[in-house]
């Protein structure tokens, strides 16, 4: 077990990574588990198949997902913080609904980039039972998220985006209705700074130069142009569209300097109420923003 990481309350990793237990469910896992120099058990987290194994391990133990499998070149995402999102969705939508926290098919959720990974989903559809749509531009990644679905089993809809400057527009029907929307957005400008943001993490690690990423990515998952920023203000201005067909809009924000202009860009839009939601992961702090056109008075589940 590692260190207690100031996860939300009710994610299951919050005391660290019991790995006895793990390999116990997951075998594959233990050709990856070593001893770190201060004793404890642990993986090699620099190393991209130790993380996915580990993800398969987290995924099977503790969401009921038996396959989980993603080709070495896409986004292999740690899955506590991805947990701690799914949670403070879970908060906000109960604030709208006598704090009781809403479960079922009933809560639709619109996951912009899902990802060959289709880790928000499958944790979400675990946790709480919610239906998902995920949305890509990726064709080969929608192909893997399908596979996984299938072996598991699963009713996740899947929805490649065929224009990649538009974010909801062509996967928001007339008749479609959310109560969450999420989104971990590509946090790079271009390639050349994905590559140098990648150098600068093995160089911290004591590894090298290096272009190589640990939790790998495509170039879809990690850059687009504008970075950040640009992909967020997109989000709010075409989430003008479609305000009475969403509860809640929502997007990590990885970048803290970014939140004054986004909450400029949520003023100009209009929005009837706008938040920042802080996350800890151990020592790292993230956060996401979530907002709503509809009235306090006016949001309802049903």
């Amino acid at each position: 077990m590692t260190e207690n990481t100031k996860l939300h309350p009710r994610n299951q990793h919050g005391e660290g990574y019991d790995f006895t237990h793990l390999v116990a469910q997951s075998p594959g896992l233990e050709a990856f588990v070593r001893r770190s120099p201060a004793g404890l058990t642990t993986i090699d987290f620099h190393d991209g198949q130790a993380v996915r194994a580990l993800n398969q391990a987290l995924l099977k133990t503790y969401y009921k997902i038996n396959f989980w499998d993603i080709p070495a070149s896409y986004l292999c995402p740690p899955i506590p913080g991805r947990v701690d999102y799914i949670h403070h969705l879970a908060d906000l939508l109960a604030s709208d609904n006598n704090q009781k926290i809403p479960r079922g098919r009933n809560i639709k959720v619109l996951d912009i980039g899902t990802g060959a990974n289709l880790v928000y989903p499958l944790i979400g559809q675990s946790e709480y039972g919610w239906h998902f749509t995920g949305v890509d531009i990726d064709p080969a990644a929608i192909k893997v998220a399908q596979q996984i679905c299938q072996f598991n089993k699963l009713k996740i809809n899947l929805k490649l985006q065929k224009k990649r400057e538009d974010i909801f527009r062509g996967v928001i029907g007339p008749h479609d209705r959310f109560h969450l929307t999420l989104c971990n957005p590509p946090f790079h400008a271009s390639t050349e700074a994905a590559s140098k943001g990648a150098q600068r993490k093995w160089k911290n690690l004591g590894k090298g130069q290096s272009n190589k990423l640990n939790f790998g990515g495509q170039n879809a998952e990690l850059w687009c142009p504008g970075g950040e920023m640009k992909f967020i203000a997109n989000m709010i201005e075409q989430s003008v569209e479609f305000a009475d067909q969403c509860l809640w809009f929502s997007s990590l924000v990885s970048k803290k300097d970014n939140l004054k202009p986004l909450y400029k860009l949520l003023e100009k839009a209009k929005v009837a109420e706008a938040k920042t939601i802080d996350m800890a992961q151990g020592q790292k702090t993230s956060r996401f923003i979530a907002w709503s056109f509809i009235e306090n008075d006016q949001r309802r589940l049903s």
